[in-house]
């Protein structure tokens, strides 16, 4: 009866396996009956059938498998005897992958990272506010397309000289100032304005009353087609001093010079090379001096203006360094052709340059030059003016918090003295501007002027300083102290005075 049993199983796996040997090489066979089994071969041979080999590898239960304890006793053991017999092409094995990996559960995977959009927020308190660049700088006040930052300055002076004359004295006086800066914010065109107003009057001392202010306005404006055009505009009005040309002897006080001009060019560019073409025009007019004996004196005859045009070319060997060459022509035209004394004084000018345009950013920027300039008048008795020309204005910033401004320029000045063409002055200023500390900010400047007087062997000698500390007490608020110095020397009576200033008040900006 066991024999019975376990050949029953035995069938029973065979039959278990059928479809496997439709992938025998030897063709498909049928199925094995009682009577086969019973016979103990198949297909009536007698014999026991060969072992089933499949062509693919792994067709066959592995029987390590946990399906193997389906099998048990004697019949296991036949089965695992009939999977283990194997033709000598079974014993290569294919590592190619034809069932579905397992991947491991989310759990066991540790140190996952996650998603920084899905972190938690910090509080509104907690979180880092970026750091502001100039905690201390003026917000501004936005008006159209335009930045306002206007500030106010208010304190005492006290001076050595109250006018800045040579017989000047002391005085304590109330001063205040006003200034405006508008800057543009467009998006390809620019314009700025630099407006301000100083007015002063006696505390104690010499009795003084005196206003001051000025205007500078510029504009650039880009055309297309490498055109670019530029304006500017310039307003000043202020007491002449003891640095003026002409100084008049037995006034009240010093009186008023205004000046009123501006320009306009275009600039076009062809490839590396540079044209352009500047018109301007500058009308200089002076007030009347009251006397001390009473009356005045009238200035008419000083009154001028100036037509100018320029021509320039320059070359872009780099886009930091652009040399040029510019020629000008001009016409002083006096407001009275004949002065007081029986003169002609307007004027031909003609002048020549050549400099350096220099752009590397805010590091450095600006221009200088060298060239000639000649005045001929229109009165014969009167001596062209002709002499060497130099001009500078360069903005250099060598460390971030500190900026350097360096000017320089050669005028032409005009005079009433009988006889005499007028004087030239050669001036220059160095600047500084450095940001010590976040709220203490310190500003020093030294100015020199050299004045020769045609027809003459008379000159001036003029130098100024100044220095100020600025600690703000927060973004609105600061303190303000400042020294100036001035001296004129010459060798021409009634021109040399000197002047000592300290100031100390409160600056609001917004």
């Amino acid at each position: 009866m066991g024999i019975l049993q376990a050949l029953i199983l035995t069938a029973s796996a065979a039959g278990l396996s059928m479809p496997a040997h439709a992938q025998d090489a030897g063709g498909l066979r049928g199925g094995i009956g009682l009577e086969d089994a019973d016979q103990g071969g198949a297909s009536g041979s007698g014999g026991i059938a060969p072992p089933y080999v499949p062509i693919s590898p792994g067709a066959l239960t592995d029987p390590a498998d946990d399906d193997a304890t389906a099998f048990s006793g004697d019949a296991a053991a036949s089965a695992r005897t009939t999977a283990t017999v194997a033709s000598p092409t079974a014993t290569e094995t294919d590592d190619t992958t034809t069932g579905t990996v397992r991947q491991p559960a989310v759990d066991s995977v540790e140190n996952q990272p996650l998603d920084e959009g899905t972190q938690r927020a910090q509080a509104i308190e907690g979180l880092d506010r970026p750091t502001d660049d100039d905690p201390y700088e003026a917000l501004g006040i936005r008006w159209g397309s335009f930045i306002l930052k206007p500030t106010l300055e208010s304190g005492v002076t006290a001076t050595s000289n109250a006018d800045s004359s040579a017989d000047g004295s002391e005085a304590v006086l109330s001063e205040t100032t006003l200034r405006l800066n508008a800057t543009s914010d467009w998006t390809s065109h620019s314009a700025s304005v630099d407006a301000y107003g100083t007015f002063r009057k006696t505390l104690s001392g010499e009795e003084i009353e005196d206003v001051e202010g000025g205007v500078d306005a510029q504009m650039e404006l880009e055309l297309g087609k490498d055109y670019r055009a530029t304006g500017t505009f310039t307003y000043s009005l202020a007491p002449e001093s003891a640095a003026s040309p002409v100084v008049i002897p037995g006034t009240v006080d010093e009186p008023y010079a205004q000046t009123v001009g501006g320009t306009l060019g275009l600039e076009k560019a062809i490839g590396k090379t540079r044209f352009g073409v500047t018109g301007g025009v500058s009308n200089e007019s002076y007030g009347d001096a009251d006397l001390l004996g009473g009356g005045t004196l009238s200035q008419k005859d000083r009154n001028a203006t100036l037509y100018t045009l320029a021509l320039r070319a320059g070359y872009e060997i780099s886009p930091a360094l652009t040399p040029f060459v510019e020629a000008e022509i001009g016409r002083n035209q006096y407001q009275q052709d004949v002065d007081a004394a029986g003169y002609r004084r307007s004027s031909d000018q003609y002048a020549v340059r050549g400099g350096l345009e220099l752009d590397l950013g805010e590091k450095l920027s600006g221009e200088v030059s060298a060239g000639w300039i000649t005045e001929e008048f229109d009165d014969a008795r009167l001596e062209s003016l002709s002499t060497p020309t130099v001009a500078a204005e360069l903005n250099w910033s060598p460390v971030r918090g500190t900026d350097v401004q360096l000017s320089g320029s050669t005028a032409l000045e005009g005079t009433t003295t009988p006889g005499e063409s007028g004087s030239v002055l050669y001036s220059t200023s160095l600047s500084v501007e450095r940001a010590m500390r976040a709220n203490l900010t310190g500003d020093a400047m030294v100015g020199l002027g050299y004045r020769n007087y045609s027809q003459s062997d008379g000159y001036d000698f003029i130098f100024n300083a100044e220095a100020s500390l600025t600690w703000w007490l927060n973004r609105y608020t600061g303190l303000v102290g400042r020294v100036e110095h001035e001296t004129v020397t010459s060798n021409l009576p009634d021109r040399e005075s000197e002047t000592n200033s300290v100031f100390l008040g409160l600056k609001l900006q917004r």
